[in-house]
């Protein structure tokens, strides 16, 4: 038995679809628990990019089996979209992919509703794709799953009980209630088909894998500190991408987790508003920006550049007990110097040491740096970790001692080969 969980422990954004296709050549089966199509992995596999929203990284390795579990919200449009682009891609899906019946679903009312909220400046900077509306009607109890969405009769009755509930709000959109009515209901036959044959138990099929001693791999999306429960909220995202959300999320009991591997970059980033206590201005910003791609997968948008926030990390390893790290994008921090990390804030004169959970508290801290020595060089053609300038080397023994827990990986660049695996990550095989 052996169930492995790769978490983001930042806001999100982190490369945990490199590190998740890295490791799942040695997985049975890769699984997604929580978030829906905001998310935005890239993979770079044979010579070609993909980007993926909905469907988990795993699905590029030949012959893997991938599940999306019922913590999951799926738009059935973008679940269609992904599949049919993937396959014209030479991705093979039919008999790999299973799909939660328990899993809710996300229908266009949803994406307007979230939609509405950004104008009218009740937002959070989220990708307006539906998310947090359809998990507010799971929450509500209002929430229309897969099982319901195969079955039309009571898929028809449940929408149209939605949409009365909804009215109020829905009237100040600029669409009528009709037509939004006729677009939930327009291809409707044509995706009920089209989903059904993916639909299953997925609870029990992850169990059973796991009594077969196969190896699972859990796959979050966005991060930590996006988590509605520990995340900096209410900047979050309505789901919980901490390890602990793979109970919930997919239906195996916690005992069955074997190791937790948190992805972070060698600097950080955050899409959308919120506080960002490391946040930079300026030159080293637009460098980092520029070098390491920083433009979200999903909406295109410029992320938020900082330094490395040790005590936001700290936070993330705590609430998602990370037994071990990926650090990505070291390559992009060549050629700044010196490089600085954040190991305290200082709040109203004092200093701290913990993430704090007043919103006005995260807005005001104000971060204490280290210096450390920056490095130069073509960092992506290292293949060994002694292959790395020293300073580099250093500054992955620092984050390690700093945080008391080892760098068993390092990235390097965004395809696979830019991998330095330092330390075995999966359990040994019983």
């Amino acid at each position: 038995m052996s169930a492995l969980v790769v978490v983001g422990v930042q806001w999100g954004d982190e490369g945990k679809g490199k590190i998740v296709h890295y490791l799942g050549r040695s997985a049975d089966c890769i699984a997604r628990y929580q978030g829906g199509n905001n998310a935005g992995h890239t993979v770079v596999f044979g010579g070609r990019e993909f980007a993926l929203h909905l469907i988990p990284s795993g699905i590029l390795l030949p012959k893997k089996k991938c599940v999306i579990g019922n913590g999951v919200v799926v738009s059935p449009r973008a679940f269609f979209e992904e599949i049919r682009l993937l396959e014209r891609r030479g991705v093979r899906i039919q008999g790999r992919l299973w799909l939660s019946r328990n899993a809710h679903v996300i229908l266009p009312y949803h994406v307007y509703l979230d939609a509405l909220r950004e104008e009218r400046g009740r937002g959070i900077g989220t990708t307006r794709k539906g998310i947090g509306p359809c998990y507010e009607d799971k929450v509500a109890r209002l929430g229309i799953r897969v099982c319901d969405f195969l079955k039309p009769e009571v898929f028809r009755a449940l929408v149209l009980q939605n949409l009365r509930v909804r009215r109020a709000e829905l009237a100040s959109t600029a669409v009528p209630l009709s037509k939004i009515r006729d677009e939930v209901f327009k291809d409707y036959p044509r995706l009920r088909r089209f989903m059904d044959p993916y639909a299953a138990d997925t609870s029990r099929l992850l169990n059973e894998a796991l009594d077969r001693k196969r190896r699972l791999l859990f796959e979050s999306a966005q991060g930590a500190m996006l988590d509605l429960d520990y995340g900096t909220y209410p900047f979050v995202t309505s789901s919980n991408p901490v390890a602990g959300g793979v109970c919930t999320g997919s239906g195996i009991g916690p005992t069955r987790i074997s190791r937790v591997l948190g992805v972070a970059k060698a600097y950080t980033t955050r899409v959308g508003l919120g506080p960002f206590p490391t946040e930079l201005d300026g030159a080293v910003s637009h460098y980092i920006r520029e070098k390491g791609h920083e433009y979200g997968t999903t909406t295109g948008r410029p992320r938020r550049i900082g330094w490395l926030d040790l005590v936001q990390l700290r936070q993330a390893i705590r609430v998602g007990g990370v037994t071990q790290l990926a650090l990505t994008k070291l390559d992009t921090l060549a050629g700044i110097h010196p490089l600085k990390v954040c190991v305290a804030y200082r709040l109203r004169g004092r200093r701290i040491v913990d993430f704090p959970e007043g919103r006005r508290d995260q807005f005001d801290v104000e971060p204490v740096y280290e210096t450390l020595s920056g490095f130069s060089g073509d960092l992506s053609r290292a293949r060994r970790f002694m292959d790395l300038p020293l300073a580099a080397r250093d500054y992955v023994a620092w984050i390690e001692r700093r945080l008391r827990l080892p760098v068993a990986i390092v990235s390097v660049g965004r395809s696979e080969e830019k991998t330095i695996l330092r330390r075995a990550v999966w359990p040994r095989r019983a």
